[in-house]
């Protein structure tokens, strides 16, 4: 996944981004690793404790462009709307959501991808997304530690990237996962019985299966 995301990240600063707002950012090194361009604005957003973190461990490291960082929550609206206006004043706005979707609820999402539309203007969306049978799949296997840590699975639409219309979203692309495991070489184990299973599907069961987990790049209407 994160090979991908690199590959459109670069194209979108290629064609024109001028700011990154990075959602939930965590431990994302990109603005130190990638060969992005000095001037462009990378903004670094998660919550103040783990912004703090981050900055510890990346205190020796210099970033490769102008890198902000905001601690913020997110979940609440007038915080998030403000971090979003902040970051729609410096061009041409990329939002990246990696990892974090799938743990929020349905009208959660509703309200940030209006809110990336409305406030942040952002022209690109960048997210990895899943559909119900894979949340199925995985809490049928991870459930336990899911609740453990308070960290269940949720977002998966059954419409796909359909669900982000109404907020002024359209897919611009969709980069399997499937697919791109077989093209970068990093596919799970037994791999050959999965693709002989695959060939034995009809072909609405196969474009299920691809489009079962992937990353999306989308565009503001």
């Amino acid at each position: 996944r994160t090979a991908v995301m690199d590959e459109i990240v670069m194209r979108c600063v290629r064609d024109g981004a001028t700011s990154v707002l990075n959602l939930a950012a965590c431990l994302d090194a990109r603005a130190y690793r990638l060969p992005l361009a000095p001037t462009l604005r990378w903004m670094h957003v998660d919550l103040p404790d783990s912004v703090a973190d981050f900055r510890e461990q990346m205190a020796g490291e210099i970033p490769r462009c102008a890198v902000e960082y905001i601690g913020a929550d997110l979940r609440d609206a007038q915080t998030r709307r403000d971090v979003f206006a902040h970051a729609g004043t410096n061009g041409p706005v990329l939002a990246i959501t990696e990892g974090l979707l799938v743990y929020l609820e349905a009208e959660n999402v509703s309200e940030l991808a209006a809110d990336l539309h409305d406030i942040a203007h952002a022209r690109w969306w960048l997210t990895d997304l899943a559909s119900p049978r894979l949340l199925k799949m995985l809490k049928r296997r991870w459930q336990p530690q899911l609740n453990a840590g308070n960290a269940p699975f949720r977002f998966g639409p059954a419409d796909g990237t359909a669900f982000f219309k109404p907020y002024g979203w359209q897919e611009s692309e969709f980069r399997s996962t499937w697919d791109e495991s077989l093209r970068l070489d990093r596919t799970m184990p037994n791999i050959w019985l999965w693709k002989l299973l695959n060939r034995l599907q009809p072909a609405r069961k196969r474009e299920e299966m691809r489009r079962m987990s992937g990353i999306v790049l989308m565009q503001s209407n």
